[in-house]
């Protein structure tokens, strides 16, 4: 997914409004939880912001270094998000932020009871889970990249802080955060499969059939196929991929196939052609359609940009 794909736009405050140019903060406080937009709009060098409770950041404008857990900084940027625990100190460096090119970034912080009741909900009703043993956060994938449904919760929360005005607004923003946790966690399953699927691959269904559609990822999958290499009922099979990944079985190959073309693309000087049959697509209209749905860009288009 590209990283801009499901951007939301939220409105910038005006010049005389900003109280500090640097990670200026608007707060909009709401049962649960409280969100809070940061403007950057000048360059800066560790600047420190912590939070009480468990806290989504989320990029939307311009760029960050974050450091975090004692570690080296990372580079952050829109379409990516990032969890962090309570109490846990974020240091902050604002390399490029300026008047004309300013940060822009939400920290969502979310109570520790909205969490732990969300999350034994999930263990109550759906407590089959074939990936992990329960449901929950896993802090060693804190660093995600934003799939669309994760990108669209987002989006959705934002609105809801930030422009809805009925006296339903805490409501709707509570049911909107169980699915923003249940989004993040699903996330998270799939960041985990893309760096363990191989060492998982033979004790773990979902990692198996991960690993036999990338290996495969050329060849023409078929539903039935993938379920039988679960070892599942078709139903079965896809209500559990969709319920623990966030997304469907063939919709995972469309994303894979798409990457890998992606790849090809910036590697070589390949006809369009060749990379719609290398990335396992048959069909080149229907190529060209879901890569420019996917990166908002055509094949060609795309390549001559790099």
């Amino acid at each position: 997914m590209t990283q801009n794909s499901f951007q939301y736009t939220v409105p910038w405050r005006r010049p005389n409004d900003l109280k500090t140019l640097v990670e200026n903060r608007t707060t909009y406080t709401l049962d649960n939880c409280e969100l809070n937009i940061f403007e950057t709009h000048q360059a800066a060098e560790k600047v420190n912001l912590v939070f009480g409770d468990l806290v989504l950041t989320t990029m939307l404008k311009g760029k960050k270094v974050m450091h975090l857990f004692g570690n080296p900084g990372f580079d952050y940027v829109p379409g990516e998000s990032v969890i962090v625990p309570p109490n846990e100190v974020m240091k902050i460096d604002f390399p490029e932020a300026e008047l004309d090119n300013p940060t822009q970034c939400i920290a969502l912080s979310i109570s520790k009871e909205m969490i732990e009741n969300t999350f034994n909900l999930l263990n109550e009703r759906f407590s089959a889970k074939v990936l992990t043993q329960e449901w929950g956060l896993d802090l060693s994938y804190f660093h995600l990249i934003n799939t669309q449904d994760l990108s669209e919760i987002i989006n959705r929360f934002i609105r809801i802080g930030v422009k809805e005005r009925s006296r339903e607004k805490d409501l709707i923003a509570s049911l909107a955060l169980k699915e923003l946790l249940i989004r993040l966690t699903q996330t998270q399953a799939r960041e985990m499969l893309e760096k363990t699927y191989k060492e998982l691959s033979s004790g773990n269904r979902l990692a198996h059939v991960v690993d036999y559609i990338k290996s495969n990822i050329r060849e023409n999958l078929q539903l039935d196929e993938l379920a039988s290499q679960a070892c599942m009922s078709k139903a079965h099979f896809v209500r559990t991929f969709k319920q623990e990944l966030g997304m469907t079985p063939m919709e995972y190959v469309l994303s894979e196939r798409l990457k890998l073309a992606k790849y090809y693309l910036s590697i070589g000087n390949y006809q369009i052609q060749e990379v719609c049959l290398m990335s396992g697509f048959n069909n080149i209209a229907y190529f060209i359609r879901a890569f420019k749905r996917e990166f908002q860009s055509t094949p060609k288009a795309f390549q001559r940009s790099l």
